[in-house]
């Protein structure tokens, strides 16, 4: 359950942060950012459903899914696809992740 929550507010924070570059770097409508702002709200509450003592911990392990969420936005939304570096870096963090997530703690 833990990965779908990730999951699902990975793409919350992508899209909500992306709202922003496309207005800052795209020209984009200022209208934009309200649905942007939404999603960032929406990705901070998702992670408060996450089973943890710790909102840090939380937040670390977040963080590799966070990165294959981004590098799947920046090939299914920016039509570009990921290198094999980055594959790799994403492969090294959602280790990471599993880590700090999985680790046996008293």
């Amino acid at each position: 359950m833990t990965y779908i929550i990730y999951t699902a507010a990975a793409v919350f924070e992508i899209a909500g942060c992306f709202t922003f570059w496309a207005w800052l770097r795209m020209a984009k409508p200022v209208w934009w950012l309200a649905p942007g702002m939404v999603s960032l709200a929406l990705f901070a509450w998702l992670l408060t459903f996450v089973p943890s003592e710790a909102a840090g911990r939380t937040f670390a392990a977040y963080g590799g899914i966070y990165i294959v969420a981004s590098l799947m936005w920046l090939w299914i939304v920016e039509n570009r696809v990921p290198d094999r570096w980055d594959i790799g870096g994403a492969l090294v963090c959602l280790c990471g992740s599993a880590i700090i997530l999985l680790a046996p703690r008293g």
